[in-house]
């Protein structure tokens, strides 16, 4: 051992080492402390160098202290696998890790060392320091709720481990699997999320229960473009068994290994029936059959799959051929449920005859993208039954209740202006239709998370046109004055006017005309100057407003709220923007969570503003939360369409980003500020009026102090207008 660290820890470098041991072993941290570390830092040593073997040991200390001696006994170990996984270069970075958990979130470090190589496996470094910072962000230094973050009991966490690994997740595919089942069969089951309190092996596979679909999280291992195809064959693979499992079997007296085959026989007859209706669907379940030649009962059982899904293989073992022969042999009752039990039984007695065992326990169903089988059997009321059962089909009954208890849990709204106290039921209503997905900017982990937000156009609700004719004749002075500000302004491109008496530029052409004048004896022309003036107008705009629950507060010493102010001043520019024929457009938006954007339109560029628009403006109500990145960068797709001179998004809000997933209050701000440089950079102008608003540090850091104004009362618009139109104006 000593030659070994000797070899190690060359020259000077062995006394330093043998400081730092007497260091560890005299500070009381106990002999398992000291022990690991003498036990493999030489091995750091030769991995990486003998200085920063040295070194750790300080960091040893540093850890026994703040997280205990279990995480200071796991640091040398684990670095080990580390320097193996990312390289001698990176470990470094991977030490500077584990200091900042230290001191942000202590009781989580034995927890994230003991499953390190597994998550470096899963997200690299780069990911591993993403997702650790996104889960002590969302915590807001809770720590029971950073350990069920990191301990992936918080749905959350898992998904914030697939986007930072670039893993292709359910959060991901749900709303593109929704269609594509629609195009295959016209219907469309309930789609859920396995819960991650499920079972391993349950969280590894698809499975059914009534006419509910659930899915993983994520399918580990596979390339983005092969889990997106693996979930589509998966969803296509079990709406066949709701389409053709008309019955549960009943589990009676089979063994284990019966009970998988029939499930196999069962897998194969339902795809075949609906290949008969759909035969490209081959081209989906195909690819992920593979076999081996192994003689274990799970290759044989793979085997007997692809031999079952594809006419055209051939495997030399009898077992396989007896079950191709006798399945397509069969071809006209692939109708009859009760085939499959036919078959599953003869292979099965065959295959205990074979003396082939079988780990009900281990076993999984291939291919991956193939159910559990769970919601294929009745296990009836024999306890020791089910006991079998579910250790076959290595899963835990989902039931439908327990996921819609998940779906309709009441949770508070977290907004703090207005909204705090009050309560929301999450409700996902049939009448919004997905229409894209946007990006979300993670400020902790400085990237954006791409299709983290969906928006859903909802049909607008109507009102009564007359409170908004009403409003237009009572408040006719100030539409008037407004109407006089925006007419004034010259917002288009600035024309170079030639031949001027006077101006900012000699003109050329007039000043060779004035000079040929002269030489011919004549007198030459003055207007030999040029200037720029602007003299049309040339500006497409659109009003967004905030629909958000906190707009149905009181505005303070008045008796309207929020969303009557909102309500007048759109009606006010719209009438003014109306009489100029300058193209316009008007929107509103709230949130009920990242999946549910609420995008109403009001008025789209090209249709007139009329009774209908009217009718929709009044019928605008105050409902949910205030995501307003996502709206802000869809209000900027109808913008960027516009081929005016100056595009100006204004949006009118009354305070800082919010909705009820999510606690930070800062990462909804620097997403919205995100979404407006994104729309600069394509030449469009954000402003903000902010009414009534405490938030206005966050709106100034939103859209830039001069971008950003607050008022209380729509007669304040009058100075906010030539403001706004001087900035559009340069």
């Amino acid at each position: 051992m000593n030659l070994q660290v000797r070899d190690a820890f060359p020259g000077d470098f062995h006394p330093a080492w043998i400081r730092a041991c007497r260091r560890l072993s005299g500070a009381g941290y106990g002999e398992a402390v000291s022990g690991a570390y003498m036990r493999y830092s030489p091995e750091i040593s030769r991995l990486v160098s003998p200085p920063v073997a040295i070194d750790l040991a300080d960091l040893v200390s540093r850890l026994t202290i703040r997280s205990g001696r279990t995480a200071a006994c796991l640091l040398p170990e684990q670095a080990i696998a580390v320097i193996r996984s990312v390289g001698k270069d990176q470990f470094p970075r991977w030490l500077r890790l584990i200091e900042y958990i230290s001191t942000s979130a202590a009781e989580s470090v034995p927890l994230l060392l003991g499953q390190m190589p597994w998550l470096l496996g899963q997200a690299g470094l780069d990911g591993l320091e993403s997702w650790v910072r996104i889960g002590i962000r969302t915590a807001e230094g809770d720590p029971q709720r950073r350990l069920r973050f990191f301990r992936l009991e918080d749905a959350a966490a898992l998904r914030w481990l697939q986007r930072t690994s670039g893993q292709i997740g359910f959060a991901d595919m749900e709303p593109r699997l929704k269609p594509f089942l629609t195009a295959l069969w016209g219907d469309t089951p309930p789609l859920r999320e396995t819960p991650a309190n499920a079972p391993e092996q349950a969280r590894r596979r698809a499975g059914f229960d009534g006419n509910v679909v659930r899915l993983p999280s994520s399918f580990p291992g596979f390339q983005p473009a092969d889990s997106e195809r693996l979930y589509r064959a998966a969803v296509a693979h079990l709406a066949a068994h709701l389409r053709f499992t008309r019955e549960r079997f009943p589990v009676g007296g089979l063994k284990p290994a019966q009970i998988a085959l029939v499930s196999l026989i069962e897998d194969a007859r339902v795809e075949q029936l609906a290949l008969q209706e759909l035969p490209g669907l081959a081209r989906l379940f195909l690819p992920f059959h593979t076999v081996t030649t192994a003689a274990t009962a799970p290759a044989l059982f793979a085997r007997l799959a692809r031999a079952l899904a594809d006419p055209a293989f051939e495997d030399s073992d009898s077992w396989v051929a007896k079950g191709r022969d006798a399945f397509f042999a069969s071809r006209d009752d692939w109708h009859d449920q009760q085939l499959s039990r036919r078959i599953g039984n003869l292979l099965g007695n065959d295959l205990g005859q074979m003396r082939v065992q079988f780990d009900a326990k281990n076993y999984v169903v291939q291919p991956p993208y193939r159910d559990d089988n769970l919601g294929l059997w009745d296990f009836g009321d024999d306890d020791l039954q089910t006991e079998d059962a579910e250790q076959v089909l290595s899963a835990a009954r989902i039931r439908q209740e327990e996921n819609q208890e998940q779906l309709d849990r009441i949770e508070p709204d977290n907004k703090p202006d207005g909204d705090a106290g009050k309560v929301h039921v999450s409700e996902q209503s049939s009448d919004g239709i997905m229409v894209a997905r946007y990006p979300e900017f993670d400020y902790v982990t400085g990237r954006e998370q791409p299709g983290w937000a969906s928006v859903k156009e909802y049909e607008a609700i109507l009102g009564t046109a007359d409170r908004i004719t009403r409003l237009r004749e009572q408040r006719a002075d100030l539409a008037s004055r407004m109407t006089a500000l925006i007419r004034a302004a010259r917002v288009s491109r600035a024309e170079r006017l030639r031949r001027q008496p006077e101006g900012e530029f000699l003109d050329i052409d007039a000043c060779i005309d004035a000079t040929i004048a002269r030489r011919l004896g004549e007198t030459p022309s003055p207007r030999i100057h040029g200037r720029y003036e602007r003299r049309g107008r040339d500006l497409s705009v659109l009003l967004l407003l905030d629909a958000s629950q906190s707009t149905s507060d009181r505005v303070r010493d008045t008796g309207q709220t929020v969303l009557d102010v909102e309500r007048q001043a759109a009606t006010l520019l719209s009438q003014a923007m109306s009489g100029l024929s300058d193209p316009f457009a008007l929107a509103a938006f709230c949130s009920d969570r990242r999946e549910d954007v609420r995008y109403t339109r009001i008025k789209d560029f090209g249709q007139p503003y009329d009774s209908v628009a009217e009718a929709r403006l009044a019928g605008l109500q105050s409902n949910f939360s205030t995501r307003l990145g996502a709206a802000i960068r869809h209000a900027g797709v109808d913008l960027a369409g516009q081929r005016s001179y100056r595009r100006l998004l204004l949006v009118v809000t009354d305070g800082e980003p919010s909705d009820i997933d999510v606690e930070d209050r800062r990462y909804l701000v620097e997403d919205a500020r995100k979404a407006v440089q994104s729309l600069s950079r394509l030449g469009i102008d954000t402003f903000c009026v902010g009414l009534d608003s405490n938030a206005d540090s966050y709106l100034g850091r939103i859209f830039g102090q001069k971008n950003a104004l607050t008022i209380a009362t729509v007669e304040r618009l009058t100075d906010l207008l030539p403001k706004l139109y001087l900035l559009l104006g340069h």
